[in-house]
Order: C-alpha cells, then sequence, then structure tokens
C-alpha cells in the first residue's frame, strides 16, 4: 500500500478548504468531508481531538492508517449528519461502540479487516434498528463471533451492499435477507458455521454479487441461476451442492466472476456452460477435473475479457493452448499442480501480474518474452523439466517482481553474475532449490527486503559472502541453504529469522548460534564439534532444533528444559553426547519428538519424561542408559514410537499398571537390552492402535510437521530400514536380541494392523495359531529361538508377507504351502532339522510333496545383491507381495548395514529391473 502523506501539504494561515483531502461547503464554508486514507497515520484518535468539533461533516475516510490498536472513540456518535464513514484497515480494537448507531444519516458504513475489533449482539441490534438510510455495510473481519445471525434480519430495506467475509458467525443466516428488495452484492465467504437456505421460489431479486463459498448453505444451482436473473459475480467455492455433478451444472453464459474451487467435481471443464467473451474471473482449482483446455476456435476464446484464470490442483493434462498467451486483458494465471506438458509459449502482451505453472511436466527454455512482463509480481514455475540457460538479465526489467520460484527444474541453469545494482529491487521471496547453483546469485545484493531465501540442494561451496550478511537484515525470515557444500556460515545477522534451515553441508567447527527469534533450526548431518553452548537455552522461541548427525560431545545442557514453553521437536540423535539425560522436562511443556539415539549417554531414563503428555516419538536407541523397563511410559497419552534399543535396560516388562497403557503406539523397539522373562500377554493386549482395523482407510500422513518430520529405522535381518518419514499407519514390534522365554502369546494375534514383528534371539519355544490373524503383517522374524512345534497353517493365508525369517529353530513337520509360502526360499526355514517340504530339499514323505515342484514363477532368484559399500544382501527372504514395505514411495526408505548410506529406490530402480528379468525369464523356463 503507496501512501501519500496529504497532511505534510497542509499550512497553517491558509484556507483549509484548498487542503489536499478536504472538502466544504460551497454556500457555508463549512467543512462536509475528510478523505485521509492511505496517510500514514499513526497512533490513536484521542477523543479530545478537533477532529470532533467539525460538526458538519458528512464524509470521513480514515482508511488504511495505523491507529496502534486503539479503541472507536465513542464521540463517533457526534456527527449527526454523517452519511459516509470508512476505517477500513486502520489498526483500529475493541468494541464497536453503541454510539455509531446515533449516526442515523449514515448511508454507507466500512469497519472491514480491523481483526481485532469486536461487534457483539447488542450494539448490531441498535446498529441495525437506527440506521435505516443505510445502503452499505461492509464488516469484514470484524470479530462477531458472539452475534447471533439473526441480529441481521431487520436491515434496512435500502440496503444494496452486505460483506460479512470471515466474521466467526455461527448459527442460521436469516432467510428475509435474500428478499430485500434493493440487495446486489451479499458477500458471507469463510463463516464455516454459518447455514441458512436459499429461496426455492418466489424469488426475484436484483442480486449481482452472490458470495457463499466456505458456508453451510446446501447450493442448488440450476435454480439459483433460474431466479437470479441479474447475477454476475457467483462464489461457491467448497459448498455443499444438492444434486449430482455435472447435471447440477446450469447454463453460466450471463456470469462475469464464478468460483467453484474445492468441490470435488470431475469429469471435463464444461467450457461450452461458459461464455469467455464475458468471463472475467474464473476459480475451478481443488477440482479433480481431466482433459485439456480448450481450443480457442470451441469458445471463442481469442475474443476473451478474461483477467483471472485458475485451475490449480486437478488434473489437467496436454499443452497450454495459444490463446492463453494472447489474452490481452489477462492479469493472473495459476495452472499449478496438474500434468500439463510441452513448451511454454511466449507471451504477447505485458498484462500479467502473477504466473503460476509449478508442479506439472513443462519442458523446454524459459520464454523469452518473461523480460517483457513489466507488470510481473509473482513468476513460479518450480517443479517442470525446463532446460537451457537462464540469464540474471531476463529480470533487469522486472522492477515489480516480488517472488521467483524456478525451484527443481534438473536441466535449468541460472547464470547469477551480473554487474547490474537493480535487478530485482523489490525481491521479497526468491526460491532456487536444485537449479544448478554453484553460487549465491549475484543480483541479490540490492535486495534490501528480501524475506525468504531457499538456495537448498545446489553445489554452492565455501564461505557464505559478507555481502550476504547485509541482506534483507530487517525483512529476512526464513533461509534454507541446506544441502550444498558450505564450509563456514559465520554470524547470522537477520534479528528477524524464523527459520533456519543449514543442515546437510560440511560446516565446520563449533555449533553456529541463530538470532534470538528463531523457531527452526536444523544444522544435523554437518561436521561440528564441541559441546552444545549454553547460550543455546536464550532462544526463547525456538520450536524446533534439530543437531543430529555431527561430533558435538560433552552433556546435554539442563538449561534446555527453559525452553519447554515452545519447544516441540529436539534431535540430538549421532553425535558424541556423555553424561545423563538431564532432568530437564518441566510441567505443561509441548515436546513432541525427543531424539537421543546413537550417543554416549548413560545413567537411568529421568522420571520428568513422564511430564512430556504431549511426547509422541521417544527415540532413546544406540547408548549406554540403563534400569528396569519404565512402566511410567505408559501413561503417556499420545506416545507413537517407542524405541529403546542397544541400551543396558534388564529385567521383566511385566504387566501394564494402568487401565489404558500406551493407547496410541504404533512403533516399539526393545531389541539387543537384557530383558528376560515371559513375553507380556497383558501388555500386547491393550495396544489399542495396533488393533484398528480402519487405519489404513483415509488420508495417507505422517508424523511431523511442514519442516521436520520423524523417521525412524527398522531391523530386518541384518540390515535396517531407515523410514525418512513415517506413515501413522507403520505400526511394528522388535523385541529382538533379549532373552525371553516361554510361548509367543495369542494376544499378538489380536495386533491387526501390525506390519512387521521381530522376536528373533531370544529363547521362545511356541508360536501360536493366532499369528495367522495378522493378515496386514509383511515381515515377520521369529529366527534363532528355540520353537519346537509345527509351523501354524494358518501362516499360509497371510497375503502380504514378504519376509519371513523361522531359521535357527526347533520346527517339526511340513512347511505350509499356497500363497507367500511358495515364494519363499531355503533360507526362511535353514537350521531346523525337523521340517520337511518345499522350498527344502528333504521330502514329509506322504505323498504331498515329492520336492520336485517347480519353483514358481513369482520366487525370486538366490542372487546376491552388490551395493555400493560393498554390503551383501540375499534377497531370497523377499516374497512379491507388495505393500506398506514397498508402497512408502521413493525417496523414503534409506537401507544401511551399520549407517544410512544411500537412498533406496531399489524396488522401483535398476535392482528392481533386474528381478522382474529374472521373473519373466523364469516364467518362460516353467511354461
Amino acid at each position: 500500500m503507496a501512501y501519500y502523506l496529504k497532511m505534510n501539504y497542509w499550512k497553517n494561515g491558509t484556507d483549509c478548504c484548498g487542503w489536499d483531502g478536504i472538502t466544504c461547503d460551497k454556500m457555508t464554508g463549512h467543512v462536509i468531508g475528510i478523505d485521509l486514507s492511505c496517510s500514514g497515520l499513526q497512533g490513536p484518535i484521542h477523543p479530545n481531538s478537533t477532529l470532533f468539533s467539525l460538526r458538519h461533516l458528512q464524509k470521513l475516510n480514515l482508511a488504511y492508517n495505523h491507529f496502534n490498536h486503539s479503541t472507536i472513540p465513542s464521540k463517533f456518535g457526534w456527527f449527526a449528519n454523517m452519511t459516509h464513514l470508512n476505517l477500513t484497515r486502520s489498526r483500529i480494537t475493541g468494541e464497536v461502540p453503541s454510539q455509531i448507531s446515533h449516526l442515523s444519516k449514515l448511508v454507507s458504513l466500512d469497519l472491514s479487516w480491523n481483526f481485532l475489533l469486536k461487534l457483539e449482539t447488542p450494539s448490531l441490534k441498535r446498529l441495525i434498528q437506527n440506521l435505516t438510510n443505510l445502503n452499505e455495510l461492509f464488516l469484514d473481519e470484524v470479530n462477531m463471533s458472539a452475534v447471533s445471525p439473526a441480529s441481521f434480519k431487520n436491515l434496512s430495506s435500502s440496503l444494496t451492499s452486505l460483506r460479512l467475509y470471515y466474521c466467526g458467525l455461527i448459527g442460521r443466516f436469516p432467510d428475509n435477507i435474500f428478499h430485500l428488495p434493493n440487495l446486489q452484492l451479499l458477500d458471507v465467504r469463510y463463516n464455516y458455521n454459518l447455514t441458512g437456505s436459499l429461496p426455492n421460489y418466489n424469488w426475484s431479486s436484483p442480486l449481482k454479487s452472490l458470495r457463499l463459498s466456505r458456508t453451510g448453505f446446501p447450493i442448488d444451482l440450476p435454480n439459483l441461476i433460474s431466479h437470479l436473473k441479474s447475477l454476475k459475480e457467483l462464489y461457491l467455492g467448497e459448498c455443499n451442492f444438492i444434486g449430482s455433478y455435472p447435471t447440477l451444472l446450469p447454463n453460466l453464459t450471463q456470469i462475469t466472476s464464478l468460483d467453484l474451487s474445492q468441490n470435488n467435481f470431475g469429469g471435463q471443464i464444461p467450457w461450452s456452460l461458459l461464455n469467455f467473451e464475458r468471463l472475467t474471473y474464473l476459480d475451478l482449482s481443488y477440482n479433480n477435473f481431466i482433459g485439456q483446455l480448450p481450443d480457442p476456435s470451441s469458445n471463442k476464446s481469442s475474443k476473451s475479457q478474461l483477467e483471472s484464470l485458475s485451475l490449480s490442483n486437478n488434473l489437467l493434462n496436454g499443452t497450454l493452448p495459444s490463446w492463453v498467451y494472447t489474452i490481452p486483458s489477462l492479469h493472473y494465471l495459476y495452472l499449478d499442480y496438474n500434468q500439463l506438458t510441452g513448451y511454454i509459449g511466449e507471451f504477447q502482451h505485458n498484462t500479467l501480474v502473477d504466473l503460476d505453472l509449478s508442479n506439472n511436466k513443462l519442458h523446454g527454455p524459459l520464454p523469452m518474452s518473461i523480460s517483457k512482463l513489466v507488470r510481473l509480481r509473482f513468476l513460479v514455475i518450480s517443479f517442470n523439466n525446463l532446460s537451457g540457460n537462464v540469464e540474471s538479465k531476463m529480470f533487469s526489467n522486472l522492477k515489480s517482481l516480488l517472488c521467483v520460484d524456478l525451484s527443481h527444474n534438473p536441466l535449468l541453469s541460472l547464470n547469477t553474475f551480473t554487474n547490474a545494482t537493480d535487478i530485482l529491487p523489490k525481491l521479497r521471496v526468491l526460491h532456487l532449490s536444485s537449479s544448478n547453483l554453484s553460487e549465491i546469485p549475484h543480483f541479490l545484493r540490492t535486495a534490501e527486503y528480501l524475506g525468504r531465501l531457499d538456495l537448498s540442494h545446489n553445489q554452492i561451496k565455501g564461505n557464505i559472502p559478507t555481502w550476504l550478511l547485509e541482506v534483507g537484515k530487517e525483512s529476512l525470515y526464513y533461509l534454507n541453504l541446506s544441502y550444498n557444500s558450505l564450509t563456514s556460515i559465520g554470524h547470522f545477522p537477520w534479528k528477524n529469522l524464523d527459520i533456519l534451515d543449514i543442515r546437510s553441508n560440511l560446516l565446520q567447527g563449533p555449533l553456529p548460534l541463530p538470532p534470538l527469534y528463531t523457531s527452526f533450526f536444523s544444522v544435523s548431518k554437518n561436521n561440528l564439534t564441541g559441546e552444545i553452548p549454553s547460550l543455546i537455552c536464550n532462544l526463547n522461541y525456538l520450536r524446533c532444533l534439530d543437531l543430529s548427525y555431527n561430533h558435538l560431545s560433552n552433556m546435554i545442557p539442563p538449561c534446555l528444559g527453559n525452553l519447554s514453553d515452545y519447544l516441540v521437536d529436539l534431535d540430538l540423535q549421532n553425535n558424541h553426547l556423555n553424561g545423563t539425560i538431564p532432568t530437564m522436562f518441566s510441567k505443561g511443556n509441548y515436546l513432541r519428538s525427543l531424539k537421543l539415539n546413537g550417543n554416549q549417554l548413560e545413567g537411568s531414563l529421568p522420571r520428568s519424561l513422564v511430564n512430556c503428555r504431549k511426547l509422541e516419538v521417544l527415540d532413546l536407541g544406540n547408548n549406554k542408559i540403563n534400569g528396569t523397563f519404565a512402566r511410567w511410559l505408559e501413561t503417556l497419552p499420545e506416545l507413537r514410537v517407542l524405541v529403546l534399543r542397544s541400551n543396558n535396560f534388564h529385567g521383566i516388562i511385566g504387566n501394564p499398571k494402568t487401565k489404558f497403557p500406551f493407547p496410541n503406539l504404533r512403533i516399539i523397539d526393545l531389541s539387543h537390552n537384557e530383558f528376560h522373562g515371559l513375553l507380556p500377554a497383558n501388555f500386547f493386549k491393550h495396544l489399542k492402535a495396533m488393533m484398528n482395523m480402519n487405519a489404513y482407510k483415509g488420508e495417507l500422513k505422517y508424523m511431523g510437521d511442514r519442516y521436520y518430520q520423524d523417521s525412524v529405522r527398522v531391523a530386518m535381518k541384518g540390515f535396517f530400514i531407515e523410514i525418512m518419514k513415517i506413515q501413522t499407519i507403520l505400526m511394528t514390534i522388535d523385541f529382538s536380541n533379549n532373552s525371553f522365554k516361554g510361548e509367543i502369546p495369542n494376544s499378538i494375534g489380536k495386533l491387526w494392523s501390525l506390519k512387521g514383528l521381530n522376536f528373533s534371539h531370544n529363547n521362545l519355544d511356541h508360536m501360536p495359531p493366532s499369528l495367522g490373524n495378522l493378515t496386514n503383517i509383511e515381515w515377520l522374524d521369529l529366527s534363532s529361538n528355540k520353537l519346537t512345534c509345527e509351523i501354524p497353517m494358518q501362516l499360509a493365508d497371510l497375503t502380504s508377507l514378504a519376509i519371513l525369517n523361522l531359521s535357527e529353530n526347533l520346527l517339526v513337520g511340513p512347511i505350509p504351502r499356497g500363497n507367500q509360502f511358495n515364494t519363499f526360499t531355503n533360507e526362511s526355514f535353514n537350521g531346523n532339522l525337523g521340517l520337511c517340504g518345499f522350498p527344502l530339499t528333504k521330502t514329509c514323505g506322504d505323498g504331498d510333496d515329492n520336492g520336485q515342484l517347480p519353483r514358481p514363477s513369482s520366487t525370486i532368484q538366490e542372487d546376491d545383491f552388490e551395493f555400493d559399500n560393498g554390503f551383501h544382501w540375499k534377497v531370497v527372504l523377499l516374497g512379491y507381495g507388495c505393500g506398506f514395505m514397498f508402497g512408502l514411495g521413493m525417496g523414503y526408505l534409506v537401507f544401511s548395514h551399520e549407517r544410512p548410506k544411500w537412498l533406496v529406490n531399489m524396488v522401483y530402480g535398476e535392482q528392481r529391473n533386474k528381478v522382474l528379468r529374472s521373473k519373466k525369464n523364469a516364467r518362460g523356463r516353467v511354461g
């Protein structure tokens, strides 16, 4: 917003009627109008201001100023002749004074966009009762959560415009509003709990603009269109439509502005129902539309008056039609998150203000016409396949550009060096992640207003240039330099920095400290040394502190407990920290994730952990912590992941002491400790989250938040899977490498959602048939025990089972046949001298298995997969079930033997292709 300081040109001793912003009555000389909008006014409006001596004032406009969140003086009620009052976006607060209702001649009242302003039912009723001449009432974003919508039922019949956008209204909107004889504009958008009904008959209204997006009104669109003959603007985003798409869509050729976003509409966009010669605004984003954009001749797009087009977040494909580049009126074009292909053409006009083509499949060079879009503010073409070189001078004429995002175009190169000093002077956001950069762009030298800078996943080496420390000193709040090769970064001068991500570089030396107001700080996967300085405890606004995978030593500062008012995620894993875990967890803390894995911590668990009522992830594996199993952990209501692997815990687990222990636990790893005794049947019986048969329904979710996501390592026969993003549906139990004895409890069979179970390397002697109830299980390891029973035939029903290891036991009898058991090889059963049948060469002697059956075509051959680090993994454990283990998605799995060394795409990559080729060859041999 540009300010024009009109009062600077007022001069004492001159006639005020000649001052800018002042209007006087030509007959009497009385001041009747004041317009000081956008004048940079600051501070409160004092009740003793000379403003209130202007009793003849009729029009007052103080919009777009900063009144320091002061209240509206009651003396505004003195302006008996006032017809127009505008205080929009003026930073006022408190309750609207009842004296405003004394302005009985008001024609227009605008208090909108003051979100700290409150209007309650008594004041609203008086206002509506007394302002009988009102034509315009604008209360957007005024807090009316305590107002009954029924209070609006007595609005003046002279009303032409009513705007109540995002007011927090709750309840039923009065029906009679829709019958007001002069109402032309009604806007109640974003009142999520506002309901009502539109008239079904005898509805004759001059309404030109109806805006009901994100409300609870049931919408009968054909009926609505048939009644509102004057309707030009229709906003129905995320509404409750009556009928099924597309039959609910009538002819919309009279409409000039249309919003049908977020309604789950599918199929082809009904272009024939739209009139592109009239339409100026079209928003069909966040639906499921398919197909291509129309040819110009099909709907006369060449004559379009379109100013704004949003089709983002659909399933559109094909190339961009020529009319996209030739509409002279087009200002805003949003086609992001589709499946569009082909080149980006040359724009014929310089009218574009916003351009977003991100997250498509576009390729080729960036069009040269971009350099002529002098009005452009937002340029976002990230996550495509653009190629070629981009010179910095392309942006030299784009003085209005606020945001540039060309990230994740792997074949695109940006020449960042320039001698120009005035490129992108207004730049606020620059995202060039994965853009083949080898240095920080030089044109940033003059970006004094820069707010967001993302240069992650590039090849930037060495030190941060000193000139960058002068950029955006007051404005920079987001800095992401992760996944580069930086060796030194110096200090951080940006006092308003909120997000600082410098993980996965080559930083050396002591831990650098971020600015005081930082909320997210990640410096993981560097080469930092020394201790964690106690000064870090002065960062009172930290929500996430990630110092993992460095070489930090000494003790954990106890003062970290001082951050409990804000700290949510604390990740110190894989360092060289020693000593005990401090007793630093105070009551009422917000800690969600605590990871101390892979250090040299000792002593017992601090009992103060019981205060972490919001804790979801507790990973203390690979330390020297001792003591018995901390049963008080079962009282943590949100705990989902508990990893105590490879410590010195001992004793029995025992039965739970609380009524609902571990109600949300999904992953528990107690492996490689010294626990003994029987497996606790009652413990497993209460793992409610693992019994949820609906766990795999609904939207896929991950643990963590936007900036920090939890990971976990899961062990399977000598190697680890590191899951970089934990899906909430992942449920595993690992009690391996302890000294448990006796039977595997029947209660295990009730954990229907279990994906992985590892009881290997114990002294267990019996497995129950109830294991056959684990219909979602994908890996099962009971090896190296003392199991003396037969393999339950029910295990053959586990069609999701991909990995099975029953080796090194005392099992007897025939191996079950069918489903996944037809895919397992000898190594799954070795070391059980009493077993017989396929795939072993030993037959059972009953005629059912002569050992000569051909190997099923789906069996993976016993070839070794050899990886770059020399580690061998025999894939003979794998069946061909394709479930969670192979559905996590590329980039989320890291297979490692000792530590994470490579991303595994093997199911989707070259190794998988080898397996598929071997399968195909096997089928050829068998058939």
